[in-house]
C-alpha cells in the first residue's frame, strides 16, 4: 500500500508504526512502562484540552473504555492523571490483563485512588461529558468480537458523549480506515500517539499527537515532523506547517 503524507510528515502503516514502537524500546531504550506512561499522560491532556475542567461547575466525568492490550493500558494511565486532574474517572475493563504485573500495577494504582473500574457499560452514559475509547491499538486485526462488538455500537449510537480514540478508532484497519461491515466507531476526537497512522487520514474531526518524547534521529528515520509544543503541552493539535 502507497504511502502517505500528514501535516505531521509520513503517516505509518501498521508494519512501520509495530518496527518504531520496538526501536524506541531498544535504542533509546524507553521501557514498555515509560511509553504507557506518556501515552497515558498524553492522553489526559488531550481530554482536559478538549473538555477543560473550569468549563463545568461539578467535577466532570470520564469514561475510559480500556481494552486487553497496551491501548488499554493507555487509558488506565490516563484515568490516573484525569483523576489528578480534577475529573471523576470511571474505567471499563471488560476483559483485564492478568498475565503482566505492569497491568496489576495499574489497576492496584487506581482502586488506591477509588477510581471505579468495572466490567460493563452502565446502562446511561449520559453523566459523561466524553469517552475514551482505548479499547484496540495499531496491532488490531479481523472482525470485533464480543463485549468489544456492543460496546462500539453503542458508543456509534446518537445520544453517545463525544468519543476521544486513542491512536486508533477502535474496529478501524489501521491502514484502510474504518470497516465496511459491522459496529464502525466515529469519534469526534483523535490523539495519535508518536505519530498518525495511516487511517487517520479518513478521520474528520478534532485531531491532537501525543510525541514530544521522540529523538530527532527516529523523526528523521520514519520522515515524522512533530507539531509545536507550546509551554508544557503534551497534545497539541497538527497543523500543517
Amino acid at each position: 500500500m502507497d504511502q502517505m503524507e500528514g501535516a505531521c510528515g509520513l503517516l505509518l502503516n501498521q508494519k512501520d508504526a509495530i518496527a518504531l514502537d520496538q526501536e524506541l524500546m531498544t535504542s533509546p531504550g524507553f521501557s514498555v512502562d515509560q511509553l504507557m506512561e506518556l501515552a497515558g499522560l498524553s492522553v489526559a491532556c488531550a481530554v482536559a484540552t478538549a473538555f477543560p475542567r473550569e468549563k463545568y461547575e461539578a467535577r466532570p466525568s470520564v469514561l475510559l473504555v480500556c481494552g486487553p492490550g497496551n491501548n488499554g493500558g493507555d487509558g488506565l494511565v490516563a484515568a490516573r492523571h484525569l483523576y489528578h486532574f480534577g475529573y471523576e474517572a470511571h474505567v471499563i475493563y471488560p476483559k483485564p490483563n492478568v498475565k503482566e504485573q505492569l497491568f496489576a500495577n495499574l489497576r492496584t494504582q487506581l482502586e488506591q485512588l477509588s477510581v471505579p473500574v468495572e466490567a460493563a457499560l452502565p446502562d446511561s452514559l449520559d453523566r459523561y461529558c466524553a469517552v475514551v475509547d482505548a479499547i484496540f491499538g495499531f496491532s488490531f486485526s479481523g472482525a470485533v468480537r464480543a463485549p468489544f462488538d456492543d460496546i462500539i455500537r453503542r458508543l456509534s449510537s446518537s445520544g453517545s458523549p463525544p468519543v476521544l480514540s486513542v491512536d486508533i478508532p477502535s474496529g478501524w484497519d489501521v491502514e484502510k480506515g474504518p470497516p465496511t461491515e459491522g459496529p464502525a466507531l466515529q469519534p469526534g476526537l483523535l490523539i495519535s500517539l508518536t505519530a498518525p497512522k495511516m487511517c487517520a487520514a479518513h478521520f474528520k474531526g478534532r485531531h491532537f499527537l501525543g510525541g514530544r518524547f521522540v529523538p530527532p534521529g527516529i523523526l528523521e528515520k520514519y520522515r515524522l515532523k512533530l507539531p509545536e509544543y507550546p509551554g508544557v503541552s503534551q497534545a497539541p493539535t497538527p497543523r500543517a506547517r
